[in-house]
């Protein structure tokens, strides 16, 4: 991430609206006091940084901070908003269109709220998706459940034929829901809506269980499928050390980043190699994972291996095939470590007993965990305050424990990795006891 990067948020214009919440008025921190825009939060908040731009004179790089304001762009008895959820299923989704609906309704007063079916599909006339009236008795069970009430779906549609949709249909918020492809399209919608001069505001609420979304520290899901992967590890250890040399594979989520990975192996404790796709590592050799797991059989006579998906593709030829969202559609590294584990010892004429795990889409469909429900509602309160308030091209973030808005521009700027220097993958070095480097 960069020093240098540009957080500020667009808006649609002036704020001539008072706002309906019952707040009060006066400055504080106070929760339920209104926040002025002026209201900006570190991005590095240490102390040598804050001393460093105060030698230089120069301005530190701040977020906006979120937060319900005084007065507001749109006339909630007039605005028509529509919901739209994008992208893969992740624990969490029903709960944030719930939110956004409850606070639309309930606190602003907003009686013109859609959904739109399946991601963006249901912007393109030629799929024939209807829009659904979204109320608070429509949502009033949907968090109980997973997946997401609206449907989704994958994949780029046609950025001006979405723009006529949502100009024909007279909507003035969009609230975008999903990972990094949803917001590129977000992304997109703001230009052409820009473009065209309309006053439409588009805010997103950032979803990936792979918490790889920069310039924003958490995103939902992932708490409920670090909970989830503990449960898949657990069994795998149980496997593993119910049979002689056993090995209790377990592949989990994450295409560019080992987050779940590191910490469902920090919750779990039980874990004696961690694979991510931060790191390289070779099969065979000295410092080869196969090489490793000689000598932790030798010593205990079980192992456990958490993989990220996206970890080892090196290994594989690049096929270069894609998926609807433009993805390289990733290799099976958890099946091909298993099968390369039982060649290898097969090899050495020694018994090996390998049990593979793949919960992915048992993950992807959960409901979300108890915290995930709480962050799942914060970040649609925030998400309608912000676009009531004319708050555009942008999505809501967290950033040290508080919430921000985040410009589109960076939230779709790169991603988020592990930092192999850094806590968290000590940490996970730490707790399984693998070698730091795993090639030659």
């Amino acid at each position: 991430m960069s020093s240098n990067v540009d957080l500020t948020v667009p808006t649609l214009g002036g704020c001539k609206v008072d706002s309906p919440l019952n707040l009060n008025t006066t400055e504080g921190d106070e929760i339920a006091n209104f926040v002025e825009d002026d209201r900006r939060l570190m991005m590095d908040a240490s102390l040598r940084s804050f001393r460093e731009h105060r030698d230089a004179g120069t301005e530190p790089v701040t977020f906006e901070q979120a937060g319900p304001r005084a007065r507001i762009y749109f006339d909630p008895a007039k605005v028509k908003a529509a919901i739209v959820t994008c992208g893969g299923l992740c624990p969490g989704l029903n709960n944030v269109i719930r939110g956004l609906v409850a606070q639309l309704w309930y606190r602003y007063g907003v009686r013109s709220i859609f959904g739109i079916r399946y991601g963006y599909q249901g912007f393109i006339a030629d799929y024939g998706h209807r829009l659904v009236e979204l109320d608070p008795e429509a949502v009033s069970d949907i968090h109980e459940m997973g997946g997401t009430e609206l449907g989704s779906s994958r994949g780029a549609q046609d950025i001006t034929a979405i723009v006529d949709s949502l100009e024909r249909l007279n909507i003035r918020i969009l609230f975008t829901v999903g990972g990094d492809g949803t917001l590129r399209g977000a992304q997109g919608i703001f230009e052409e809506v820009t473009r065209r001069g309309l006053k439409i505001a588009v805010v997103g609420v950032p979803k990936t269980i792979d918490n790889d979304i920069p310039y924003i520290s958490r995103t939902f899901g992932y708490d409920t499928a670090v909970d989830m992967a503990t449960l898949a590890i657990r069994s795998a250890h149980v496997e593993a050390q119910g049979a002689p040399n056993g090995v209790g594979v377990v592949k989990l989520m994450g295409r560019h980043s080992g987050y779940i990975a590191c910490s469902a192996a920090l919750a779990m404790r039980e874990v004696n190699l961690v694979l991510v796709p931060e790191q390289q590592f070779d099969l065979v050799g000295d410092r080869g994972i196969l090489t490793f797991l000689e000598s932790r059989l030798a010593l205990r006579g079980h192992a456990v291996v958490v993989v990220a998906e996206g970890a080892g593709q090196e290994i594989f030829e690049a096929i270069g095939e894609r998926d609807a969202s433009g993805n390289i559609k990733l290799q099976n590294i958890g099946r091909f470590l298993s099968e390369r584990i039982k060649e290898h010892f097969k090899g050495l004429g020694r018994e090996i007993n390998v049990k593979y795990i793949d919960p992915s889409y048992i993950i992807r469909a959960a409901p979300a965990n108890s915290k995930d429900a709480i962050f799942c509602g914060n970040l649609a309160e925030h998400a309608a305050h912000a676009a009531m308030a004319g708050k555009t091209g942008m999505v809501v973030g967290l950033w040290h424990d508080r919430f921000t808005h985040v410009p589109l521009t960076a939230a779709t700027d790169g991603r988020k990795v592990v930092d192999l220097e850094g806590e968290l993958w000590r940490s996970t070095l730490e707790s399984t006891g693998q070698p730091p480097i795993l090639h030659d």
